[in-house]
């Protein structure tokens, strides 16, 4: 994207092609790389440890902390694969806004012209 003042007029151009293929790249690096693995992580995340003795307290703490790590990847993720999807659903909604307004624009210039 380039964005220019020429005269007294802000002129922003944006690469179409480029926003398209940028989406369709975060997209497919996560359904490809990512998806698989994601899998695999939050299935080994919800493996729980079996409970502590109560009378050794440090290996008590230990599986309390080690849930609450279990639970911040679980969490990351989801968010993670999720994230990147919005993304790319943002890049193609604002492709698609730049087209639109492209268009209304060359169908304005087109109807004044002489």
């Amino acid at each position: 994207m380039t964005l220019s003042w020429p005269g007294d007029a802000c002129h922003i151009e944006a690469d179409l092609l480029a926003m398209e293929e940028v989406a369709a790249r975060l997209a497919g690096a996560v359904e490809r790389d990512y998806a698989p693995e994601a899998v695999t992580v939050s299935s080994t995340m919800l493996t729980r440890l079996p409970a502590a003795d109560r009378t050794f307290s440090e290996l008590g703490l230990f599986v309390h902390a080690h849930e609450r790590a279990q639970e911040a990847t679980l969490q990351n993720v989801y968010h993670y694969a999720n994230g990147t999807y919005g993304l790319a659903d943002a890049v193609r909604e604002t492709k698609s806004r730049y087209a639109a307004s492209d268009a209304a624009v060359e169908a304005g210039l087109l109807r004044h012209a002489p």
